[in-house]
């Protein structure tokens, strides 16, 4: 990637920047048909035409060119490991190999990549270098963020091609959340508590699908037992967040702990799309009768009508790796989604009757693993001491 100096944060652009887009390529044929690829890459150029007309400054134009050129890279990257499973990991780039917390992450990077995970760190030091050294170079995948104070990668994933070199946060930022199952925060200081803000506020307006969100102490520690006093006693108990809010996080100071609530988010619930005006859960195995029922029973808040089980909508026919999986429909209420989070913990408790093989998604029951065709440049690690 290319690195140039930082510039300003543009203004925002007037109210006449932010018309639609026309494009070349025709709109879809129908409500079943999607626009393709070629469409929106035709918006892109039409909007692209636009800044001149704009009279958009250098400045602002360098920024959205960086930014794009950063997302073109970073989407080609990933594009390889996309049907495999990630966990984000966060913490303090300060952390010292000798600090219980570092040794922490090590385990933890380990576990997820005999799971079968990939870990995605920042790529520096302290607590990111941790994670990589248990995943080892071949599960790690870095997203290094281009400082003046920093001296790069750490050297478990430097030169290695899945690690990108990216100068704005915002896109950084974007890209640990997009290409995550799951976000593990490990004690740290405002940088790590920005991730974990944002990653609770995309999830809770609904700006993010739902993945799990678990901090991870040293055995014994009381950091996050503090955070969480302050959620509880700041936020809570003054109506800032509700109390379903809280089943988005998960605190522990247990590696054992923090697998097993990563892993078993997936153990029934597979992923979910809109479709139109409803929501869709793709689902591993096939919900029992019972526990269609029980979920219509205590949920009916979440959805106007019933939940469904159903097969793919015709509108899926491009992901042909998931087309096969069993689907849960309703009408969200698109405002509710601590409960909607609960209604998955419930249907990862449902009983399995019938496996469905699924291509494509490592580390699930009745499919393949890719993890054949990844780098064989290294092997997860060991924990330290």
């Amino acid at each position: 990637m290319t690195d140039e100096p930082p510039m300003n944060t543009p203004t925002p652009p007037p109210s006449d920047a932010v018309d639609a887009p026309t494009s070349t390529s025709p709109p879809p044929a129908s409500p079943e048909s999607p626009p393709d690829v070629e469409y929106f890459v035709n918006q892109i150029k039409t909007t692209a035409d636009k800044l001149l007309a704009d009279g958009v400054s250098r400045g602002d134009i360098k920024l959205l060119s960086t930014a794009l050129k950063e997302l073109r890279y970073a989407f080609k990257v990933f594009a390889r490991y996309r049907h495999v499973r990630k966990v984000t990991v966060f913490g303090s780039a300060r952390t010292p190999p000798e600090h219980p917390a570092y040794r922490q992450a090590v385990w933890f990077g380990q576990r997820m990549a005999a799971s079968e995970w990939m870990v995605i760190t920042g790529a520096a030091a302290g607590i990111m270098e941790a994670g990589h050294i248990g995943a080892g170079r071949a599960m790690s995948i870095g997203l290094n963020i281009i400082l003046p104070f920093e001296t790069g990668a750490n050297s478990v994933i430097a030169g290695d091609p899945k690690l990108m070199n990216l100068k704005y946060f915002f896109t950084r930022k974007l890209l640990f959340l997009k290409e995550s199952d799951a976000i593990v925060l490990f004690p740290g200081g405002f940088g790590t508590h920005d991730e974990c803000f944002e990653v609770l506020t995309l999830i809770q307006t609904g700006k993010s699908h739902l993945i799990p969100v678990v901090l991870l102490d040293e055995p014994g520690g009381t950091y996050w037992q503090q955070f969480m006093r302050f959620i509880r006693e700041g936020l809570l108990e003054r109506g800032y967040i509700s109390p379903e809010d809280l089943a988005f996080i998960k605190t522990t100071d247990s590696v054992d702990e923090a697998v097993a609530e990563v892993t078993r988010f997936y153990r029934v619930y597979h992923s979910m799309r809109y479709i139109r005006k409803d929501l869709v859960l793709r689902l591993n195995y096939p919900l029992p009768s019972a526990t269609l029922d029980r979920l219509n029973a205590e949920f009916a808040e979440l959805a106007t009508g019933p939940f469904v089980q159903t097969e793919a909508h015709p509108v899926e026919a491009n992901e042909s790796h998931i087309r096969h999986l069993p689907r849960l429909r309703f009408r969200f209420n698109r405002r509710n989604f601590g409960r909607l989070r609960q209604l998955i913990d419930a249907i990862n408790a449902s009983p399995i009757e019938q496996a469905v093989s699924q291509p494509g998604q490592p580390g699930q029951p009745g499919q393949p693993s890719q993890l054949g065709q990844l780098s064989q440049s290294g092997q997860p690690g060991q924990p330290l001491g």
